[in-house]
């Protein structure tokens, strides 16, 4: 049993009579499946070893539904919702083929079940044919958001999306609404015996002849249990005496499994019986790893004896490099193994999480070690992989990992550390700090070479800690911290504290964003990017990108913000992440540039995405911007009373962040010049009443001030308080440089000075014209002095389309500014086009024009391409650029 080589790998009683497959094509319960097909989803709810698998993969090629069946196989214990999202997607993308847009997705921190479900429903809804979506072992799936989220698929499930569900229990779903429906199949246990003439024909295929009598009894004795029956053909193969076999055959059906386990193996080779036992302790395999384990060579060739003999070993892949075991056949080997050679357990678990590491498997590797009661050495894998593991969407594997230390290897400060990751993504955001001043109380505990990770870390999760909780005065105390940390990196951490390094660029450069030290937050979220994009976080990627967007609408051309907003928007997508907050601010940033440059229909459709994925606490500085946001598009749309409402929670919000005036000025601004507009200039003087001296140097304050003093009467007053507005020396932005100039003209009109207002709207003009910014002039009282203007002016696109929109329409592309098309559009694509802005989908648009899914995909593919988009939203707003959708009506 215990030999070391093997020359020619051997499976002589396993079926190596030309490997012929002992699968038996069960008619009846074919015609259940395809019946069941027809009615929605199918539970197939069985014991183990009853065939449940083999049925269900024999019927799918038998019923031609190989290339649209997609088979979900849920890992043993399955924790992490997001891990079988990812699985569910990948299958059912290989099943629909490329042109089904269903899209990718890829792993987050922040991961949202709902709205990957949401999105997976209305992807499915545009399918021309069925496609059957089978998960197999749905009693693996412990993940209760996972099946919430599984339920509310089947309920919502499209019409051509068939669910077939294999389990060996009952699954948590609800399943009574679509059975009360009549269209739910079942088949159970009993369904799924083995009738006498089925398993004549099981052992026919597998060449052993029984009189009819002893099949009766096999059936009898084994109550038509699959895997017992095919566990007694195996035994059966080769033997001198199968009649006597059978009438020595009985008992439960453990005591079955536990004796036809013993007759397969001693029947074995040594080899062969070594590498089964050996190798049970793993849920997958290859031949590189068995042959560590078995300390020979050769397990590959062995393996795949093994799987085409059906020896209730599974290939995985297509190309036989992974295998596992049957899972009954799998815990009885571990079974015998324990009985055995207890002894060789620990050890074997040791050398599989050694080689799994090895490998750049970190989480089998902390399991194994786990396993092997190996605390240390599993406390230090997780400790120098869950960060990374983590970052890539894997945190819920991560908390389960934790989970399964005893109570004092726990207490470990670098796991205490990582355990904070969970709360803080989250939101819980005093237990996240409690574990992270535990962490630091106990560092000392920390090995020496791993305290400057250790402390990178500790660093980093206190700056999210505080990011998150928008106190960014006392964040700023620790960016002097990290950033030592980070340029006193000892050689050896480059590799462990890379990613960590990329998160802490990212988060130090949206706190220095945020407490208004642009250029150094521009340059550490460049850096940031850049270390991403090397190496592959595409996470980090986004998060950088949409806070670049936001520098780049300050100190570059809005022309930047909107194309680093839409390339942060594309990768998002790309990896299915439409709803994560740090997506979040790149719409909030395209709809803030929309309603600047007078597109207010497009602003309102990016309010929308963003309001789903920040609003909740998740982004204390984003939530006031948003507020920010949703009062603007009140004002344009002329409803100054309903402004008010998220103005005044604008303030409320902000008064809860202990962040600069950089973020409630402007907020400040808009709550009084929307209370001047309705009139109530004693709401907006006690609006001002408590701005500090210090405070009144901004410039979005010294509008506010300079607001009032019009509306009080005192011109000069204005004048004056708008003189540092107007030579830039006063901090603010460049929409505040707009409404100072546009200010300081209403000012020199009330005075009398028509040339200066002239020159003043002039100015608001120029500083207007390179950005296309409109909003300033839509939102004050404008409008006579711009036509008096009209004839005196050097920027006359900015000007026609300012007036434009004070006429009532929503501008199609940036003030001032028309773009080309690539490739003209042929009739055909120009009627498709027409459509996509429509709510119909894409089978309902063949419809509409006789034309069949393909042909309608084949076009929408074209448009995309020659519009130079990406997706359907993008192609509606970059035809409404080009013209070639009309305008549609402005909301004023």
């Amino acid at each position: 049993m215990e030999g070391t080589t093997r020359e020619t790998p051997r499976v002589s009683a396993l079926g190596d009579r030309d490997h012929r497959s002992t699968v038996v094509p069960r008619r009846a319960l074919f015609e259940l499946l395809s019946a069941g097909a027809d009615g929605g989803v199918t539970l197939v709810c069985a014991p183990p070893g009853s065939g449940k698998t083999i049925l269900l993969r024999s019927w799918i090629e038998e019923a031609g539904l190989t290339e649209r069946a997609a088979w979900v196989s849920v890992e043993r214990g399955e924790q992490d919702a997001q891990r079988f999202w990812l699985s569910i997607i990948e299958r059912l993308r290989s099943a629909v083929g490329p042109d089904a847009f269903v899209e990718t997705l890829a792993p987050t921190p922040g991961f949202d079940g709902e709205a990957v479900v949401e999105r997976l429903v209305s992807e499915l809804g545009s399918l021309d044919e069925p496609v059957v979506l089978v998960i197999d072992d749905l009693q693996e799936l412990a993940s209760v958001d996972a099946l919430a989220q599984l339920e509310r698929l089947i309920a919502q499930r499209p019409r051509l999306l068939r669910v077939v569900l294999a389990t060996r229990r009952d699954p948590q779903l609800g399943l009574h609404r679509v059975r009360v429906a009549g269209e739910l199949t079942e088949i159970r246990a009993a369904d799924l015996r083995f009738t006498v003439d089925e398993t004549s024909e099981l052992l026919a295929v597998a060449g052993i002849v029984l009189a009819d009598q002893s099949v009766a009894v096999l059936v009898s004795r084994t109550e038509g249990w699959a895997a017992g029956l095919r566990l007694a053909a195996l035994s059966l193969v080769g033997h001198t005496d199968p009649e006597r076999f059978v009438d020595e055959f009985s008992g439960s059906e453990r005591t079955v499994a536990d004796y036809l386990l013993a007759e397969v193996l001693e029947r074995q080779p040594d080899d062969v019986r070594r590498l089964l036992l050996r190798t049970s302790i793993l849920d997958r395999v290859n031949g590189e790893l068995a042959d560590v384990l078995t300390e020979a060579s050769g397990s590959e060739l062995v393996l795949n004896g093994l799987a085409q003999a059906n020896a209730f070993v599974t290939a995985l892949d297509t190309g036989r490099t992974w295998f596992r075991y049957h899972s009954l056949f799998a815990e009885l080997l571990r079974f015998e193994l324990r009985r055995r050679a207890s002894h060789l357990v620990f050890e074997l678990h040791r050398s599989a999480a050694a080689w799994w590491l090895r490998h750049g498997f970190p989480i089998e590797a902390t399991r194994h070690a786990q396993a092997a009661e190996d605390w240390p050495y599993a406390a230090r894998v997780l400790a120098d992989h869950g960060f990374s593991l983590c970052l890539h969407g894997q945190g819920a594997t991560v908390a389960a990992l934790l989970g399964a230390f005893p109570v004092d290897v726990r207490a470990d400060p670098e796991l205490v550390l990582l355990s904070s990751n969970e709360p803080l993504q989250r939101g819980r955001l005093d237990e996240a700090e409690a574990l992270l001043n535990l962490a630091e109380r106990d560092a000392s505990a920390v090995p020496p070479e791993q305290r400057h990770a250790f402390e990178v870390k500790l660093t980093a999760g206190r700056l999210v800690l505080a990011r998150r909780r928008g106190d960014f005065e006392s964040v700023l105390g620790q960016i002097q911290t990290l950033r030592g940390l980070l340029d006193a990196q000892p050689p050896r951490d480059f590799a462990l504290a890379d990613e960590v390094r990329t998160v802490a660029l990212m988060n130090l450069g949206i706190v220095e964003l945020w407490s208004f030290m642009t250029a150094e937050s521009e340059l550490h979220l460049e850096r940031g990017l850049e270390l991403a994009r090397e190496l592959r976080i595409p996470y980090v990627e986004v998060g950088c990108l949409s806070h670049l967007s936001v520098i780049a609408a300050t100190r570059r051309t809005y022309a930047l913000a909107r194309e680093r907003s839409q390339d942060a928007i594309a990768v998002a997508d790309a990896h299915g992440w439409a709803a994560e907050a740090v997506v979040g601010i790149a719409p909030l940033e395209l709809a803030t540039l929309d309603v600047l440059q007078g597109r207010f229909d497009d602003a309102h459709a990016w309010h929308e995405r963003a309001e789903q994925a920040l609003l909740g606490g998740v982004d204390p500085a984003a939530e006031l911007l948003l507020y920010l946001l949703r009062g603007w598009l009140f004002l344009v749309d002329g409803r100054h009373d309903d402004a008010l409402e998220p103005f005044r929670a604008g303030e409320q919000h902000q008064r809860l962040v202990v962040a600069p005036q950089q973020l409630s000025a402007p907020a400040r601004f808009f709550l009084v010049h929307t209370l001047l507009r309705i009139g109530d200039t004693a709401g907006a003087h006690a609006t001002l009443a408590d701005v500090s001296g210090a405070d009144r140097d901004w410039a979005d304050l010294r509008c506010a001030f300079a607001a009032l003093h019009i509306a009080d009467g005192d011109a000069e007053a204005a004048l004056k308080v708008l003189s540092p507005v107007l030579d830039r020396s006063a901090p603010g932005s460049k929409l505040s440089t707009v409404f100072g100039f546009l200010l300081d003209a209403f000012a020199r009109d009330l005075l009398g000075d028509v040339a200066a207002a002239d020159k003043s709207i002039e100015c608001a003009l120029e500083f207007a014209e390179p950005d296309g910014i409109i909003f300033p002039f839509v939102v004050t009282p404008s409008e006579e002095l711009l036509r008096r203007h009209a004839r005196h002016t050097a920027h006359a696109a900015l000007l026609s389309d300012i007036l434009d929109v004070l006429s009532g329409s929503s501008l199609s592309a940036p003030a001032g500014s028309r773009p080309e098309l690539r490739e003209d559009l042929t009739e055909s694509e120009l009627r498709v086009l027409r459509y996509l802005s429509s709510n119909l989908s894409a089978p309902e648009i063949g419809r509409e024009l006789y034309l069949s899914l393909s042909t309608i995909k084949t076009h929408m593919r074209h448009i995309y391409a020659k519009l130079g988009v990406h997706h359907r939203t993008e192609a509606v707003e970059r035809a409404r650029q080009l013209r070639l959708l009309a305008p549609t009506v402005g909301r004023r």
